[in-house]
């Protein structure tokens, strides 16, 4: 799966931007997904000038892997990975039977966003299996991502050379698009439009960069783990703009 996202509509920890970056010589992140996946039924999706997406239904690194694509009122969701207590989730939010991962994602999200006032992370919490998500509203501008904390599924993200963000699950694409200037999407976090990357497992503690250097000895883009000494100040929702609850603590 590959998402892209124009400069400024996800702004990422400035840590992920590298200083040795040196991207003169790297492919779009299209092409480089469409590279990678040449014997496969891959599809691109333009949403406009923010964002877009592609997906593949199978892939060498992540073979047995579920991938799931689904489109609800102009809310797009590309799921990988399993929920292990689906069922019981369809009937905790009154959906049918046919709602899917993906489809179920959507709709925890409309939720989160209308609905209020669930703490993302205490959705987030509720999920069992392994997971990786990432959600984009196309009317509120708002892009979602999520990794499950077991590390079956795993997510990249990093700064290509026009500042737009990508997210895949294929490491190829992204060192091939993004230079030095990537990292591993962090186990058992989130993020979102507006927002910071934060751990739905320890929503009360910051995130903390720890550099990272490759093979060369070059500095890349850092990984972000749970600060255990740091906690974050809880902010209240101010006025019906702030429905989803982000920053909301247990």
């Amino acid at each position: 799966m590959l998402g892209i996202f124009k400069n400024g509509l996800v702004t990422p920890p400035k840590e992920l931007n590298s200083p040795n970056a040196n991207q003169s010589k790297d492919q779009s992140p299209i092409q480089a997904f469409l590279a990678s996946h040449e014997n496969n039924n891959a599809s691109t999706m333009c949403l406009g000038n923010d964002a877009t997406l592609a997906f593949a239904h199978s892939s060498q690194t992540l073979l047995g892997t579920q991938r799931l694509f689904s489109s609800v009122d102009d809310i797009y969701c590309i799921f990988l990975g399993n929920l292990n207590n689906l069922c019981t989730l369809k009937k905790q939010y009154g959906l049918g039977r046919e709602i899917n991962e993906s489809m179920f994602v959507i709709q925890a999200y409309k939720t989160l966003r209308d609905r209020g006032p669930y703490p993302a992370h205490s959705v987030l919490k509720d999920l069992e299996g392994s997971f990786g998500f990432v959600v984009f509203d196309t009317k509120a501008k708002t892009v979602f991502i999520s990794l499950g904390n077991d590390g079956r599924v795993m997510l990249f993200w990093g700064i290509a050379a026009d500042g737009s963000v990508v997210v895949s699950d294929n490491l190829e694409v992204i060192k091939s698009s993004c230079s030095k200037s990537f990292a591993p999407f962090p186990t058992g976090c989130m993020y979102h439009t507006g927002g910071e990357l934060k751990s739905f497992e320890h929503p009360k503690n910051k995130m903390k960069a720890i550099t990272r250097v490759d093979s060369e000895g070059a500095m890349c883009g850092a990984t972000f783990k749970v600060d255990i000494y740091a906690k974050t100040k809880s902010m209240p929702r101010v006025g019906s703009h702030a429905n989803w609850a982000w920053s909301q603590e247990a």
